[in-house]
């Protein structure tokens, strides 16, 4: 597998300023970003889009981010939101085909499909479109005109895992996962090795709502958890997860003085955990992983002819790609920091090769 050097670079180019997902939602059940201006006037003929999965561009975690990589590199070249670079949402996967289909037919250069439920589309599509450029973020597609996309997700999950352990003061924390998948497995079981790490005897409530765009389903599940004991939850579920976050919200705005924690996923869900009306946040910290530079750094290289059609390219800790935030400074301590950064060497040094399977999972448990 194939790290891009260029992907530093390009994390400068990602500024504040685009960190607000905007677009508008059609009642055909397809989402295209507004048409308007971006930074200046248009300077190529290149074409960028993308197709997200069920959760939508506006789910604060995975598609937003892609989206704020579009938009990105529409600020950076010029592009013009809605004609130069644009998304089509998806409210089902039967629409992804179709979306995928419709941007081809509107001349996009390159198309992403964002998560790796586009796996079957994104193959059959590319695999009629030979002459148009395909990426995949979180799968891999098997075709000279489609890069892949990947990230280690199981060592940014392994290091707020060893966050929740320090945080918590019952042993008890949980995890909510989307789908159950290859992909989500890494997530999981990342997560439990490095609270194990920290605590072998703690307990990991494990649960999956059976879907990334299901909040009321998120909320209920971290009702329950917080009900049983459990102080710190990790999703990693998209929309989902907003639920989740509700609750915790709920609860601490109903009772000040519970220990309850949130941690993000993909994106910095600092401000997900804002308790209206208290100076209070959940979110304890959140795994960051930079869906919006990898989509901009392979857009960058198709408008410069150097698209990495059939590669896999993967992104971790080594790349910065994969990191954990430290924005909520009352809550993510010092000493818990510490902690963090000591296993983050340990991963990037090859002293420890976090788990992604349930196997290698139990294996390492045995071995604490």
């Amino acid at each position: 597998m194939k790290k891009r050097s260029l992907f530093l670079t390009f994390l400068l180019m990602v500024t504040v300023g685009l960190l607000a997902a905007c677009g508008s939602s059609e009642s055909s059940g397809e989402g295209e970003g507004d048409s308007g201006s971006s930074e200046g006037e248009g300077t190529t003929d290149f074409k960028v889009a993308m197709v997200t999965d069920v959760g939508g561009v506006d789910d604060k975690s995975f598609n937003q981010s892609a989206w704020e990589g579009l938009k990105a590199l529409g600020s950076e070249e010029g592009l013009t939101e809605g004609e130069g670079f644009t998304y089509l949402q998806s409210q089902d996967e039967s629409d992804y085909k179709t979306n995928l289909n419709q941007l081809i037919k509107r001349d996009y250069n390159l198309v992403f499909g964002i998560g790796y439920k586009l796996h079957d589309a994104i193959e059959e599509v590319a695999g009629q479109q030979s002459d148009k450029q395909f990426a995949i973020v979180d799968d891999v597609v098997e075709q000279d005109n489609v890069a892949s996309i990947m990230f280690e997700e199981q060592q940014g999950s392994f290091l707020v895992g060893v966050a929740a352990a320090m945080k918590s003061e019952s042993g008890k924390v949980g995890f909510i996962g989307g789908m159950e998948s290859p992909l989500i497995t890494k997530f999981e079981v990342g997560f439990v090795a490095g609270v194990k790490s920290v605590n072998p005897d703690a307990e990991v409530d494990v649960q999956y709502a059976g879907a990334f765009d299901q909040p009321a389903t998120g909320k209920s599940i971290a009702s329950t958890m917080y009900s049983s004991g459990v102080d710190v939850i990790y999703h990693a579920s998209g929309a989902t997860g907003n639920g989740a976050f509700a609750e915790a919200k709920d609860r601490k705005k109903n009772d000040p003085s519970e220990n309850i924690y949130m941690i993000g996923v993909d994106r910095d869900q600092h401000e997900e955990g804002e308790v209206p009306g208290e100076d209070t946040n959940i979110t304890l910290t959140s795994m960051v992983k930079r869906v919006d530079v990898a989509v901009q750094d392979v857009s960058k290289q198709a408008m410069d002819g150097e698209f990495p059609g059939g590669e896999v390219l993967q992104f971790g800790l080594d790349d910065e790609a994969i990191s954990v935030a430290t924005t909520n400074e009352e809550a993510y301590t010092d000493e818990i920091a510490s902690k963090v950064d000591e296993w983050k060497e340990k991963i990037k040094n090859d002293e420890l090769t976090v788990p992604k399977t349930q196997d290698e999972l139990q294996e390492y448990v045995s071995s604490l």
